[in-house]
């Protein structure tokens, strides 16, 4: 590693320590994922918010180096890219991570895309239609505030499609991201597991400031009296769609300033897995060095 490189802050890599399906395969219910954890860090909240400033140097120079590959004319095919994928339930931190993480790193490099209720148009195609545009060009890092995964999530739950359909989108998820995996992207699915306490906790302040008034909604409270069905269903799509190539990583939530180090330190270890090195100049630089000099 670099001299330059800030070490990471955490005692083991976090793409083990937080992968969704456990060594016997399984993926285990997430009531037995304490929310409240900090896997892999022994600091505190001072701690932890201090490493996230000092780790965002890190992933902004893995991005930039992540996108001068698209510039590289001697490249045998397309540069590489990243897909972030944050599912969460409200109040997770979803905001907190776009603006602590992803906020950190050069928006020429980054698309964050927020998949709402889709459109009449978007419910005209199959659910993977409104998804493809928003996937990032080579040397692209993006980012899905929601995403594909609403589809097998929310409809599961709320019965929004037969079951047969939802279940047919998990295989239809699966070949999509070996599709996109084969054309160079790695893909990072997280989910922030907030417990329902803390949630309640965050809705109640949101009542309390009147100043967030505009984030609360009624519906959220509505969801809460599926909050088991949702638990379940996040813990089928993760069993059915987590593979060696899109892997799911549930990180604890109900500490935000562990979440978003957490979700960076994620970014980080999946760029520095690609390898990446600095492409090389394709013209005399000491004769451009001579040039500025006479100038």
């Amino acid at each position: 590693m670099p001299d330059h490189t800030i070490l990471s802050p955490f005692a083991e890599p976090l793409r083990r320590a937080l992968r969704a399906r456990a060594a016997d395969g399984a993926v285990p219910p997430l009531a037995d994922v304490d929310p409240h954890a900090t896997p892999g860090f022994d600091g505190d909240k001072a701690d932890g918010k201090a490493a996230l400033a000092t780790r965002s140097e890190e992933l902004t120079r893995l991005q930039e180096l992540l996108f001068a590959q698209s510039t590289r004319a001697d490249a045998a095919g397309p540069a590489p890219s990243v897909l972030l994928v944050v599912q969460a339930m409200d109040t997770a931190g979803k905001g907190g991570i776009m603006r602590h993480v992803v906020g950190a790193m050069d928006p020429q490099g980054v698309d964050v895309a927020a998949f709402k209720a889709p459109t009449q148009e978007e419910r005209a195609h199959d659910f993977l239609w409104r998804i493809r545009p928003h996937l990032p060009e080579p040397g692209f890092l993006a980012v899905f505030d929601r995403s594909h995964y609403e589809d097998v999530l929310v409809h599961r739950v709320r019965g929004l499609s037969p079951l047969a359909t939802v279940e047919e989108r998990y295989g239809l998820i699966r070949a999509f991201e070996e599709e996109i995996t084969a054309g160079g992207t790695r893909i990072v699915k997280v989910m922030l597991h907030i417990s329902k306490e803390e949630q309640r906790e965050r809705l109640e302040a949101r009542l309390d400031e009147p100043e967030k008034h505009w984030k609360f909604n009624p519906g959220d409270v509505d969801e809460r009296a599926h909050w088991d069905a949702y638990m379940d269903a996040y813990r089928i799509a993760m069993e059915r769609t987590d593979t060696e190539t899109a892997p799911w990583f549930v990180v604890p939530a109900d500490r935000k300033w562990y979440a978003r180090l957490a979700v960076q330190e994620l970014l980080i270890e999946t760029l520095q897995g690609l390898e990446l090195t600095w492409p090389e100049a394709d013209f005399d630089v000491e004769e451009q060095r001579r040039r500025l000099a006479a100038g």
